[in-house]
């Protein structure tokens, strides 16, 4: 392989990972690329304060904002923070902890979902409802939402069932899902306050 195709190969990977999430079972080659370069695609990220966030075990890395040290100086954010809905974000948190159950289980190492499934989850923490069709409809969006992030993956024809994606792990951790019950209490709280004011 010549100089110019390893370059191609490098800048096809790093377009990649600037893009999203680099998954292994996606994309193969890049991520053998980045494999093979993995202090170089560390030290490029570094310069524009970004970090490489790599899970050989799970297959995918992404890159996320390194937190400013106390002597930095702040440099414009390149990875957006997006500001989530209650629902969006509480339907994430399920997620999370479905998956920890779920790998606590053993077995098939895929966690797939059915909508109704993930409508029940919500429902609990929602506020009651006569119309069950705008219910599914509004938890339908928040679904999409989380698809469009890349935590979840529509089944090839299997519209209504969805593989959760391993990356979620990267974005809420362990000492996140510990406050778990804590976050569960505040959604409640929101949503008993979206009633009384409703």
């Amino acid at each position: 392989m010549t100089d110019i195709d390893t370059d191609l190969n490098f800048s096809a990977m790093l377009i990649t990972l600037f893009k999203g999430v680099l998954y292994k079972d996606q994309h193969p080659r890049h991520w053998q690329t980045l494999q093979d370069h993995q202090t170089r695609v560390r030290d490029h990220v570094a310069i524009l304060g970004l970090e490489l966030m790599l899970d050989d075990v799970e297959g995918h890395a992404c890159l996320r904002q390194r937190p400013a040290q106390d002597n930095d100086t702040e440099l414009p954010r390149l990875v957006p923070r997006r500001q989530l809905s209650y629902p969006v974000s509480l339907l994430l948190a399920l997620l999370r902890k479905k998956l920890v159950e779920h790998d606590a289980g053993g077995g098939d190492p895929r966690l797939i979902l059915s909508r109704e499934q993930m409508v029940e989850m919500l429902r609990v923490f929602l506020p009651p409802t006569a119309n069950e069709a705008k219910l599914v409809d509004r938890i339908q969006t928040d679904i999409n939402k989380v698809v469009e992030l890349g935590f979840l993956r529509r089944l090839r024809g299997q519209e209504d069932q969805y593989e959760v994606r391993r990356i979620i792990k990267t974005f809420i951790d362990a000492q996140w899902l510990a406050e778990f019950d804590q976050r569960l209490a505040e959604y409640r709280n929101h949503v008993e306050e979206s009633d009384h004011g409703a």
